[in-house]
């Protein structure tokens, strides 16, 4: 029998990304959420009516709970994400397990995509300092290069191996080894808002936060993505949270 011809690999049929997909699918998230779950501990089933109130008329109380970090009242909403990033932002995004929900593309049951990051040139390359106590400074035009040529050679390479594979009829869960975690995979992640603004204390950096936070970069495109989404949605509670210093009640 003749053996199956291995599959060619053009740099032509791989694409190159530096940017992350976001994508609000599903949401049931408003600050009247906010309201009538702090509210039943003293109103009891009238409660309810602060559903047809006008939630501006009470952003005092969604202040003082922020400040005052009574966190509960603010899981009572829910949205999805459809996110698509690099497989390296994916493992540092599932260290939040709290109050999140994850379903991702499988390179068991499907052939995976031949789409990897490749930094463009305003991604920061140098690192200074030493752990703990760092700062990413630009890169030389000569360094962007070198990066570009070699991930890009380095992902040529990867995938042909793991086309390779599949022709000799190799499982999909056991070719996928080969590939880098710069491949982009895709997921659903849903939240609640506490749990967001837990996770972008910690993944973006911004003038208001108290707590300094020094994230890696793909994984605070992710996250800025999202709390542009969150802010339509809940615009009382996201001017709280800025408030009181991004910080998670």
């Amino acid at each position: 029998m003749g053996r199956t011809p291995t599959p060619v690999t053009t740099p032509e049929s791989l694409t190159f990304r530096s940017d992350v997909t976001v994508e609000l699918v599903k949401s049931s998230a408003s600050d009247a959420d906010v309201l009538f779950a702090a509210r039943v501990s003293t109103a009891g089933e009238q409660s309810l009516d602060e559903l047809k109130k006008d939630p501006e008329r009470s952003k005092g109380l969604i202040n003082y709970l922020m400040r005052d970090r009574h966190g509960s009242p603010f899981e009572h909403n829910s949205m999805t994400f459809f996110i698509s990033a690099p497989i390296f932002v994916f493992r540092e995004f599932m260290r939040h397990r709290v109050g999140w929900s994850y379903n991702e593309e499988s390179g068991r049951y499907r052939e995976l995509e031949p789409v990897f990051y490749v930094p463009d040139t305003s991604r920061k390359l140098v690192q200074q300092g030493r752990p703990g106590k760092y700062v990413f400074v630009e890169g030389t035009p000569e360094q962007h290069a070198a990066v570009k040529g070699t991930l890009e050679e380095s992902y040529e390479r990867s995938y042909a191996s793991y086309q390779q594979l599949l022709a000799e009829g190799v499982a999909r869960e056991v070719a996928r080894s080969v590939l880098p975690v710069g491949l982009y995979s895709s997921m659903y992640a849903t939240c609640n808002a506490r749990s967001l603004m837990h996770f972008l204390g910690l993944r973006t950096q911004h003038e208001l936060a108290k707590v300094p936070s020094f994230p890696q970069r793909e994984i605070e495109m992710v996250g800025e993505k999202m709390e542009a989404e969150w802010a339509k949605l809940m615009p009382l509670t996201y001017a709280a949270y800025n408030a009181n210093g991004r910080v998670a009640p």
